[in-house]
């Protein structure tokens, strides 16, 4: 059975080990520091005789190291050493995950977690249910106290049937065996946990919530970061936020009243648009060609009820119509009375050409186009489109 000195002292990560055995590239040692992940936290990399370690999993008692281009045999000493910079990095996102999901326990007591994932490029936990900003903001703050007040991180075992497993934040369904690591940081937070932690919360130095996103059926994933990226992120925010407040007239602390009035005012101009359309398309001038009016435009909002009931009637007058409206993208809606033009034809084609895409039937087609600047363009490029097909036709 290998020693894992990760479990030791995570402190550690220069060792002499000896190999116990090979198999292709994979090997495994008498004693490692390599921590092979676990809990949502990536494993260890580093190097083994100065060559790469690549991959580092679990198997059994064993811990397996890949090691490509190696040459080592069973009963080499070999002198390894972890890459200590992400080792560390994961050490205090680890530690600050535990912190931060029980600041967010204290604040909403029936969340749960669902899965965290811990690596240098990305840190989050995923919760099951979606909390507002107000919330992340609190547990934020608490977190950051337990920082600064540098809290104890320690590491003790209990039996699963422990009366005093009841004060511990564990699922149990998710861990194997009768004894059961549990972390404890100050008086801040509880929980079952075999990963690699810090031994002093000041270590973690700060951490910032700055993404929430949907994680799908799992619920909300929380976004973190710690450290010095924690403080460099937060003056980048910072910045952006006073430079925002410049631009809409406003001062920082009055920031989120002004974006939700500004936005609530938005609403309200988009709703009357979107009122509007069928006065507009009603109000198009067509250019006829070959006996075949074609009414086009560029929309200033994007109500499908509204442009599909357009087209409708103009298809069914025996006319085309080319219509564009403008949101984050392009969208693009043809129909055709015309026997002589293919809307799916058209619209695929221009669409392709301003790196967009479409399709539909020869009658009515629908696309969208990335770049809303192009929107004048990617008419033209239509509306030519059915000239050219009328055109031929006569």
């Amino acid at each position: 059975m290998v020693i894992r000195i990760y479990e030791q002292d995570a402190y550690v990560f220069e060792f002499e080990a000896s190999v116990t055995s090979v198999d292709k590239e994979k090997i495994t040692l008498d004693a490692t520091a390599f921590y092979p992940g676990g809990g949502g936290q990536m494993n260890d990399l580093g190097t083994i005789c100065g060559l790469k370690v690549t991959e580092v999993t679990e198997k059994g008692d064993d811990i397996v190291h890949k090691v490509p281009g190696h040459s080592m045999r069973p009963g080499d000493k070999v002198w390894c050493s972890v890459d200590w910079d992400r080792r560390y990095d994961m050490m205090m996102g680890h530690t600050a995950e535990h912190l931060l999901f029980g600041a967010l326990k204290r604040e909403v007591p029936e969340i749960d977690i669902v899965k965290i994932f811990i690596a240098p490029e990305s840190k989050y936990v995923v919760v099951d249910r979606d909390v507002g900003w107000d919330v992340i903001e609190k547990a934020q703050m608490s977190v950051n106290v337990s920082i600064n007040e540098n809290l104890s991180v320690t590491k003790t075992v209990m039996d699963r049937d422990d009366p005093e497993m009841e004060n511990v934040r564990a699922k149990m369904e998710r861990i194997d065996g009768d004894v059961i690591t549990v972390v404890e940081i100050g008086d801040a937070d509880t929980a079952a946990c075999g990963g690699v932690h810090v031994r002093e919360t000041g270590e973690i130095v700060a951490l910032l919530a700055d993404r929430k996103v949907s994680a799908g059926k799992d619920g909300y994933a929380i976004h973190f970061r710690v450290g010095l990226d924690a403080i460099s992120r937060s003056m980048e925010l910072a910045n952006k936020c006073l430079r925002m407040t410049e631009i809409m007239g406003t001062k920082p602390d009055d920031a989120v009243s002004a974006a939700q009035n500004m936005m609530h005012d938005l609403g309200i101009r988009t709703e009357q648009l979107r009122a509007a359309l069928p006065y507009i398309i009603a109000h198009l001038v067509p250019e006829t060609v070959g006996g075949v009016p074609i009414y086009s435009g560029v929309l200033p909002a994007n109500d499908r009820n509204a442009i599909a009931n357009a087209s409708e009637k103009i298809r069914n007058a025996g006319g085309v119509s080319v219509l564009v409206t403008k949101s984050d993208t392009l969208s693009v809606y043809v129909s055709s009375g015309s026997k002589n033009v293919d809307c799916a034809k058209v619209l695929k084609a221009a669409a392709e050409k301003f790196n967009g895409r479409g399709g539909g039937k020869a009658d009515s087609a629908q696309g969208g186009v990335p770049d809303v600047s192009k929107a004048k363009d990617v008419l033209d490029e239509i509306v030519r489109s059915v000239k050219d097909a009328l055109e031929r036709s006569r």
